[in-house]
């Protein structure tokens, strides 16, 4: 297994910047953030562009990892693949498409992504909505031989995103759902422990349940505030409480979650995803959050 990171906190940096960075740090793979190069999505970590997929260089790319002894372990693209609005759903998932073709140009064949909600719809109405709309996205991927990863967030941090979340995918229930209604072989998931902590679920349990379907792993943690819990409680779903941290400094057992994925048979990699507020701002804070990542999750792999 290997150590990556998710390039999108390198927001201000070149790819051969983060790439530089990144091999010069113990990073071994990238997840490389491909949003529109017009930077549409302003929330925190997205509309971030590393590979342009619309004026897409494939040797170019290939160079770049090449002269920094990296690979790349997924195309990242994560909107709300479900938006309510019929005209913007259509844009990302149109770009989502052109996202899984750069995949399968520069030879990686993995996208992840979010599956989306409609988060004023209640839960059976949006996974009928998923049941109309992901089966072509899905077979657009197979017939490309790419692979989609559906990351498990449910995209809950404020009240702009309340009462449902703007992703479908976060719970086993909900997964079952999903691969029921879409079987393909190419469509699974990255799990992320991080997101399960606060929702009380099981991430070694998940992993045993949901082995053949993990295509990826997000290396987040997170850390439940008591104080925050006790003034919110969970009917806010999380907000005011659930606070994402650098792996080490939360409440996921790293030793444990990274046994269960060995156990499974998993061996692609651990991609660090850099959401902790503590280390953002500056250049040399987001540097200083992936060196503390490093340092938890290197020992653990192999």
């Amino acid at each position: 297994m290997k150590l990556g990171l998710l390039t999108a906190a390198f927001g201000d940096l070149t790819l051969d910047g983060v790439a530089a960075w990144a091999a010069a740090n113990g990073y071994e793979m990238l997840e490389v953030a491909c949003w529109p190069s017009g930077g549409g999505e302003k929330r925190r970590y997205a509309g971030v562009t590393h590979i342009d997929v619309d004026a897409l260089d494939v040797d170019a790319v290939h160079a770049t990892l090449e002269r920094h002894g990296l690979s790349i372990s997924s195309l990242a693209y994560y909107p709300n693949n479900l938006h309510p609005d019929d005209a913007h759903r259509e844009e990302v998932n149109a770009h989502l498409r052109k996202v899984i073709d750069a995949a399968q140009a520069l030879g990686v064949g993995l996208v992840g992504t979010f599956v989306g909600n409609d988060k004023d719809r209640p839960l059976p109405e949006n996974l009928e909505r998923f049941r109309q709309i992901w089966p072509a996205i899905v077979s657009y991927a197979g017939e490309r031989d790419v692979r989609v990863a559906i990351e498990n967030c449910p995209m809950i941090f404020s009240y702009d995103e309340w009462p449902g979340g703007n992703n479908l995918a976060w719970s086993p229930a909900i997964w079952d759902e999903m691969f029921t209604a879409i079987p393909d072989a190419n469509f699974g998931l990255n799990i992320d422990p991080s997101h399960l902590v606060w929702l009380m679920i099981d991430y070694e349990r998940a992993v045993y349940d949901f082995a053949d379907r993990i295509f990826h792993s997000h290396a987040k943690d997170l850390e439940v505030r008591p104080d925050g819990l006790y003034r919110h409680g969970t009917f806010s779903s999380g907000i005011g409480w659930q606070v994402p941290r650098l792996p080490g400094l939360g409440q996921v057992d790293w030793s444990r979650f990274v046994a269960a994925l060995y156990a499974v048979g998993y061996d692609h990699v651990l991609s660090v995803e850099h959401e902790d507020r503590r280390f953002e701002g500056t250049q040399e804070l987001v540097e200083r959050g992936f060196v503390i990542a490093r340092e938890t999750l290197k020992p653990l792999l192999a």
